[in-house]
C-alpha cells in the first residue's frame, strides 16, 4: 500500500458544493469504513478539500474518485499525489504500519 494526497479544487459555487455535501460524506464514509481513507477535510480558505488515502495503486485511487458525487456532478477537479514518507513523527508510525498490510 502507498499513501496518496488527493486535492480537490472546486470549480462551481459553494452553494452547489453544499448541496452535495451529504452524498459526498457518504462517499467518504464508505472508504473510511474499509480503511482506504485516513484523513480528510476542507482547505482554508474553502476552495476545495484534501483526502489522505492509502491504496495499492494510483489507478485504484482514480477509480474510487469516480464514485464521488463531486466528480459525478463536475463540482471539483482532483490532483493525486503519491507519497512515500521517509521521515515521520513517532506518532505517525501507526499510519505507516497500515501501509504494510
Amino acid at each position: 500500500m502507498n499513501l496518496f494526497i488527493i486535492k480537490l479544487s472546486y470549480h462551481k459555487s459553494l452553494e452547489e458544493v453544499d448541496a452535495l455535501i451529504p452524498q459526498h460524506v457518504q462517499f467518504l464514509d464508505k472508504y473510511y469504513a474499509n480503511g482506504t481513507f485516513l484523513a480528510s477535510g476542507r482547505q482554508v480558505p474553502r476552495v476545495g478539500g484534501i483526502i489522505l488515502a492509502r491504496a495499492g495503486s494510483r489507478d485504484a485511487v482514480e477509480d474510487l474518485i469516480k464514485e464521488d458525487p463531486f466528480y459525478i456532478n463536475d463540482i471539483a477537479t482532483y490532483d493525486i499525489t503519491e507519497f512515500l514518507p521517509t521521515k515521520y513523527a513517532d506518532s505517525f508510525a501507526v499510519i505507516m504500519d497500515l501501509l504494510d498490510e
